[in-house]
């Protein structure tokens, strides 16, 4: 792919920690120029907090985003899927079978599994947003 895509697309699992971290990363530092989504492979009930709670540190406001699944896509012309689990992987690979689209794989660990008192649990969402950011 040359230059920028014009639309990306970020798939995870629930569509409530890790799509919404990238989707509201790259909003905020290429949405003016490229659309901007994501999906899950389910769509959770709400954006984990969790979430929302570190995006906002660095200035991000994921609070409003609303848990869509694959099937719940409006439009599915995007120029590239990235995504951030194996079963979004599997997936996007499904769905792109029949399109020009590219799509790439970032293994991105699930914070959402970290046990633990909060703070250890806010690293390792702060960690996810961090590798994200990178």
């Amino acid at each position: 792919m040359l230059g920028l895509p014009a639309a990306v697309l970020f798939a995870c699992s629930e569509n409530a920690v890790r799509s919404p971290m990238a989707e509201g990363i790259l909003k905020h530092l290429l949405g003016h120029r490229i659309y901007v989504d994501s999906a899950g492979v389910r769509a959770a009930a709400q954006v984990d907090g969790f979430a929302v709670a570190v995006m906002e540190e660095i200035g991000i406001d994921i609070s409003r985003h609303r848990a869509k699944a694959f099937d719940d896509l409006e439009d599915t012309s995007f120029d590239l899927i990235v995504s951030l689990s194996p079963e979004a992987q599997h997936t996007a690979v499904e769905l792109t079978r029949t399109m020009a689209c590219e799509v790439e794989f970032w293994n991105t660990f699930d914070p959402s599994i970290v046990d633990g008192p909060r703070d250890i649990r806010l690293d390792a969402y702060r960690q996810v947003r961090d590798e994200l950011m990178a």
